[in-house]
């Protein structure tokens, strides 16, 4: 059963259980049923085939689920892009991925730009707003018009349903091609550990647009429950009154997500009794953001969790109760996938020794959209090589050493960044830090750190050096330390290392 089975399984069995609840609007899944048949039935109307492309430029929002799942339902494959980029790279993904069709609001502060772009192209324009309202569904539904009703699709489960354009933090982004299967495997996976249930109302604060994020949506409808949706976090206070009057049971955040709720809110002032976990991916947090987390919440259960694009979403993840015993472990694979260490030659590796995380399971990529090469050196003999470097101990967790590029080669010493920034995170007054390498004329690189301080904190570059040459050794101490007021990050929230040196 693929995700829209599953949804309409669901409408009809418990057809007013509230779906998304967005501000004013609550989606049952009877509603949202019919506005993704609706979709569907305007697709097939329009002749999208089979196999197609349809791009979608809809913020967070019930419309943007409607349309993704329609697309699926139409026997189509959705091309989600980012709303927070600009009409240039929404034009290119479009041309890439050869989207016959684009629904988008034409609210978005670059859709005429885009359209004027897109003049040359055979794309078909559906124009689709986004209002938050109550009567948002009828709205969707009106604007859409009426069409006959398409003739069911049959899905192989292998086909394509969704290309996500990587955040890319080297490099040019690609496109991520992810069949049916591998969303429905990955769904049920962290349904699995999560335990989720149709009694859970999870909310979501990440771009549906990107792997985390899509995980989280389909995580939820595949199990009848419920999500609250919030288009960002740029009003905290009210996304955590929410959470509070709602009675969230779960949620969802990276690095950045946390470190803006932990220095900026008090999350103690809040009843969170109903928050049975939180989730934390997209990137490595230190252990002293983990611990203040878990010393705000001590009533909810944190997940550390480790996942890529390429891998649908969700590759392991650490169960609560192995934090302080596996501290600083993403922990063991999901269910039905295996994790090696191998070299560079592609020979599995002994336990404890780091070397390239390889990854093989029903999650596993397609490939990327018109690029074998890169499919072929991503993907070999159905193992995933991640570039992540890291090892596994006697008990089969995994920890995550860096990225293969993203290591210091200071002479003949290599560090990771992961685990200098650690050590300065640490000093009470270090709200953020992140860690890259610099040219060196002696030995190649050096280590540079670039820290972020909390409010009112008095801290130099010295008395970083000093503490760092006390918890590691001499090659790892910084040769520059640097402040500033913000990390540079992608749109998904992950650090851009290169922009630091």
């Amino acid at each position: 059963m693929d995700l829209v089975a599953s949804l309409s399984a669901h409408a009809r069995a418990t057809p007013a259980a509230v779906a998304l609840a967005w501000n004013q609007a609550n989606w049952r899944y009877a509603d949202l049923d019919r506005a993704v048949s609706c979709v569907r039935d305007v697709l097939r109307a329009r002749g999208v085939k089979s196999g197609e492309r349809v791009a979608l430029l809809l913020r967070n929002s019930p419309q943007y689920v409607a349309a993704l799942y329609g697309t699926f339902a139409a026997g189509a494959a959705a091309v989600a892009l980012n709303p927070l980029e600009r009409a240039e790279v929404f034009a290119r993904q479009i041309r890439h991925s050869g989207a016959r069709v684009l629904v988008a609001d034409p609210g978005h502060a670059e859709f005429e730009r885009l359209r004027a772009m897109l003049h040359d192209v055979a794309v078909t324009l559906i124009a689709v707003p986004t209002p938050d309202v109550p009567d948002a569904l009828e709205q969707f539904i009106a604007v859409l018009g009426a069409v006959p009703e398409a003739s069911p699709v049959t899905r192989a489960g292998n086909s394509l349903a969704l290309l996500i354009y990587t955040s890319g933090t080297t490099g040019r982004p690609k496109a991520v091609m992810l069949s049916h299967d591998n969303l429905v495997a990955n769904a049920r996976a962290i349904v699995s550990y999560l335990a989720l249930t149709p009694a859970d109302r999870g909310l979501c604060v990440l771009p549906f647009q990107f792997s985390y994020g899509n995980s989280v949506l389909t995580s939820h409808l595949v199990t009848g429950a419920t999500l609250v949706i919030e288009d960002n976090l740029a009003y905290p206070l009210r996304s955590l009154q929410r959470m509070s009057d709602l009675a969230v049971t779960g949620f969802a955040g990276v690095p950045s997500t946390f470190t803006l709720l932990l220095t900026r809110c008090r999350l103690r002032d809040y009843d969170f009794k109903a928050l049975r976990y939180v989730t934390q991916a997209g990137g490595a947090m230190t252990r002293t953001a983990i611990a203040r987390l878990r010393e705000e919440l001590p009533h909810t259960q944190v997940y550390v969790m480790y996942g890529q694009t390429e891998a649908t979403a969700r590759i392991a993840y650490l169960p609560p109760e192995w934090l302080d015993a596996k501290a600083g472990s993403v922990g063991k694979p999901i269910e039905l996938t295996q994790v090696e260490i191998c070299d560079s030659a592609g020979q599995a590796l002994p336990i404890g020794d780091t070397g390239e995380v390889r990854v093989r399971g029903p999650g596993i990529m397609l490939g990327y959209w018109e690029d074998p090469e890169a499919t072929r050196e991503a993907v070999r003999d159905g193992w995933l090589c991640t570039g992540d470097l890291g090892h596994l101990d006697t008990d089969g967790f995994l920890y995550i050493d860096g990225r293969a590029v993203e290591m210091i080669k200071v002479g003949a010493f290599r560090v990771s960044p992961y685990e200098v920034e650690e050590a300065i995170a640490q000093l009470d007054d270090v709200e953020e830090v992140a860690v890259a390498a610099m040219p060196d004329e002696l030995l190649g690189q050096a280590v540079k750190a670039v820290v972020v301080l909390r409010a009112g904190a008095q801290l130099d570059a010295l008395a970083v050096k000093s503490h760092c040459r006390q918890a590691l050794a001499t090659y790892k101490v910084p040769k520059v330390v640097e402040f500033a007021a913000q990390l540079p990050r992608t749109m998904t929230g992950k650090v851009q290392r290169l922009q630091l040196t």
